[in-house]
């Protein structure tokens, strides 16, 4: 070993600086870097593991220079976990020799959801479930309530980031679970678990393993009190997938996002419910974000996402009340308060609608995020119809961008949009005049617009 030196680590988002300071200058946050020590000599034992047992297989590293045109790109099979919403947002099933993390609030249902998925590949092929903040019996318990088939699953607890490359090396599983990457440790580093140096050091470890061996890694990571990853921002940079484990409004469901995928799309959605036999997956999550009342209020309007690969139907709310005060309040749940800000503005100037004297709440039904630009039509359509005190039609569903010019501009995937909301049953349809159907289905009420002053007499 070299002689080690000292380095300070931002433990929120990884910057390195050669002093102590309170505020890091990268992320802007305070009493967040730590002192560590670094080896400068030799590489982490960690590493050093990973690659020790690992003759034999092909790995990526050290292959010389080539041709890009001469690299086969012949597409690895995936494998199937058993659960279509998983595989949606993995990108279409598991990538061997992918390293996948998955996050979420305490209680969310990680740990279970891991459990179920490797119960089901465990009839199929070898799998290795790591845990390390349970004990086994603990685990056992767990699989037992929820009535997994537990015969051929292969299960150790332990926190050696060494001992679980020689473990992985001798049962050569094709899926690895790690449970969890904050409490892991690398031999030789003087730093508790769950520093930034131990999380960074265990996820290149065991990065470098799935890539040379082709074992799937599944790594479990904490949360912040902000509802942030836990670690180094490194962390998310050398994993091949992030996904994020979250709970919507109604406790019963469970939201898996996809926020990093080097395989696939990004922000895919699988929906789950939360059950007593475990995570069961929800085919027609429009079902649950759009469960209208049979009276349609002021304010309320359904809309087309779309995410990932697919679209999905939810409800947006408005609410705009005379300010008691001088200064109107603008809060927003699900949507960009910015967003609606300006929409506010094209409304004052391209449709003749005045809020400045208005309260403005807007709330998106269900726990969902719009982060597309075609919230834009449905929520100012919303916005007039609470500011006049006129219900929208129940039937009727809306998507559509809309520009500081006050023109309404097209999105993409109209066509399935509209074929969706069809299917679940609308036929009044307010959307960009460029995504209106050549062909029209009998029912169907097409109302398409090109400006934002279209828009208030079709409420």
């Amino acid at each position: 070993m070299g002689k080690a030196k000292t380095e300070f680590i931002c433990s929120n988002c990884g910057a390195k600086y050669m002093r102590w300071q309170g505020q890091c200058r990268e992320c802007g946050e305070w009493n967040t870097i730590e002192e560590v020590q670094i080896a400068s000599a030799a590489p982490s034992p960690g590493r050093a593991a990973a690659q020790r047992g690992m003759t034999g297989f092909a790995g990526t590293a050290g292959s010389g220079v080539r041709k890009l045109g001469e690299v086969s790109a012949v597409r690895a099979e995936r494998l199937y976990s058993g659960y279509k919403e998983f595989d949606r947002v993995l990108g279409g099933g598991i990538v061997p020799g992918s390293v996948v993390l998955i996050g979420g609030n305490p209680g969310a249902g990680k740990s279970t959801l891991l459990l179920q998925t490797v119960c089901r590949l465990s009839e199929r092929l070898p799998v290795l479930y790591v845990t390390g903040e349970e004990s086994l019996e603990q685990v056992a318990l767990r699989a037992a309530r929820l009535q997994l088939p537990t015969a051929q699953v292969n299960i150790a607890a332990e926190t050696s980031i060494d001992a679980i490359c020689q473990l992985a090396a001798a049962v050569k599983p094709t899926v690895l679970v790690v449970d969890s990457i904050q409490v892991m440790h690398v031999e030789g580093i003087d730093t508790a678990p769950g520093a930034v140096t131990q999380v960074r050091e265990s996820a290149a470890a065991l990065t470098q393993f799935a890539k040379r061996t082709g074992i799937a890694v599944f790594m479990v990571g904490h949360v912040t009190k902000d509802g942030t990853l836990a670690g180094p921002k490194i962390l998310e940079h050398c994993v091949d997938c992030s996904i994020f484990l979250s709970s919507s409004a109604d406790p019963r469901f469970r939201t898996l996002r996809c926020q990093k995928n080097r395989f696939g799309a990004v922000n895919e959605i699988g929906v789950f419910a939360m059950t007593d036999k475990g995570l069961r997956e929800v085919s027609n999550p429009s079902a649950i974000f759009l469960n209208r009342q049979q009276v349609t209020a002021p304010g309320s309007v359904a809309m087309v996402l779309w995410e990932g690969s697919r679209p999905l139907l939810v409800e947006v709310q408005a609410l705009a009340d005379a300010s008691l005060y001088g200064n109107p309040r603008r809060l927003t749940v699900g949507t960009d308060p910015n967003r609606l800000a300006m929409l506010l503005s094209v409304l004052h100037r391209h449709a003749g609608m005045q809020f400045a004297d208005q309260d403005v709440f807007t709330n998106v039904v269900g726990g969902i995020k719009v982060e597309e630009t075609a919230a834009d039509v449905p929520l100012c359509l919303a916005l007039l119809s609470s500011l006049k005190e006129r219900p929208i039609a129940r039937q009727t569903i809306a998507f559509g961008e809309i520009g500081l010019t006050g023109e309404v501009r097209p999105v993409t995937s109209g066509q399935e949009r509209i074929a969706e909301a069809f299917k679940q049953g609308f036929t009044r349809f307010i959307i960009p005049r460029e995504n209106a159907p050549r062909r029209v289905e009998p029912g169907m009420e097409i109302h398409a617009v090109s400006r934002v002053s279209d828009l208030s007499s079709l409420i």
